[in-house]
């Protein structure tokens, strides 16, 4: 793909979405998944936990795609009707299609790069270039054990507040009780092992958001002993983690596991936003404990 001409102009995104948003419902490009929300307590966190009324779509489109000859990059080129806006040089983004949060964005990248190379500085400006225009999560699968439902790297975005009551981000009550060694810190609520900072709200520039966080991240990864692999032409993940980031804070979750039983769980869930196909998942979530279900498929806290 060529490189864009034309850059993401600060203070147009909202707009650019919520115009593509309606462009996209009339010509069905968007299929949004309608959920039904519960709000599950443990270990302190006011779990959000959504109730898909069905993905009967979204599998049929997965399972089209796996059997096509060569399988299909949905990203390249990307779907028109989805297509919001050139966000930077490297990065371009798009409405997801099967979303089950409204304004639910994909920052991907404009050439193919696999999920699992590390994220860049570049990766890190595209990311912060869109949280500069909302209160937003930003989130990351890093690899197929930890969600990513494709190949192809991508960031993800979602508004703020993920519920409609209580904090913004659900786990956050949790977060105020960090403790620090240096710049990164350990939640003790958090029962696996995970590395958390917290940011300066002053990094309102995405240029020097993305060094600055960038940098952040690297430590993260060597203090959840993610070592980089160099290998296939550039640095690789050497395990599947997770990696969430508001405005004010990162954290980073190595995964175990890609699935609790038969429930997947992304990024969303160590925000405190877990997604069930049925009322059985449900009940094995209400059963074991949402904190208990992140458990499983993160990894064992080193002790200190």
């Amino acid at each position: 793909m060529s490189r864009p001409q034309r850059l993401l102009a600060p203070g147009t995104l909202l707009e650019r979405m919520a115009r593509q948003t309606g462009h996209a419902l009339r010509c069905g490009a968007l299929q949004p998944i309608a959920t039904r929300q519960e709000i599950v307590e443990d270990g302190g966190v006011r779990f959000l936990v959504r109730v898909v009324s069905s993905l009967a779509r979204k599998d049929e489109d997965r399972a089209r795609r796996a059997a096509a000859p060569k399988p299909a990059n949905p990203f390249l080129p990307p779907d028109p009707d989805l297509f919001v806006a050139d966000v930077t040089p490297s990065h371009f983004a798009l409405l997801n299609k099967f979303n089950v949060i409204d304004r639910h964005l994909l920052i991907v990248t404009r050439e193919f790069e696999d999920q699992e190379f590390l994220l860049n500085p570049e990766d890190f400006e595209a990311l912060w270039a869109c949280m500069a225009e909302f209160e937003g999560l930003g989130f990351y699968n890093g690899g197929m054990a930890a969600g990513a439902s494709q190949p192809h790297k991508h960031l993800q975005m979602v508004p703020l507040p993920l519920g409609e009551a209580g904090p913004a981000v659900p786990i956050e009550p949790l977060l105020a009780a960090a403790q620090f060694r240096g710049a990164l810190g350990r939640v003790p609520g958090l029962p696996f092992a995970h590395a958390f900072a917290r940011l300066d709200p002053a990094l309102a520039d995405p240029a020097r958001a993305a060094r600055v966080t960038h940098a952040l991240y690297r430590e993260m990864l060597d203090a959840v002993r993610l070592k980089p692999v160099d290998a296939d032409g550039g640095l690789r993940q050497s395990g599947p983690y997770n990696l969430l980031a508001t405005r004010d804070w990162m954290l980073l979750v190595p995964r175990s596991a890609e699935r609790f039983d038969s429930i997947s769980v992304n990024a969303l869930g160590f925000a405190g936003s877990l997604f069930v196909r049925s009322e059985q998942q449900l009940a094995a979530v209400r059963d074991c404990g949402p904190m208990k279900v992140l458990a499983s498929v993160a990894v064992t806290a080193p002790p200190r």
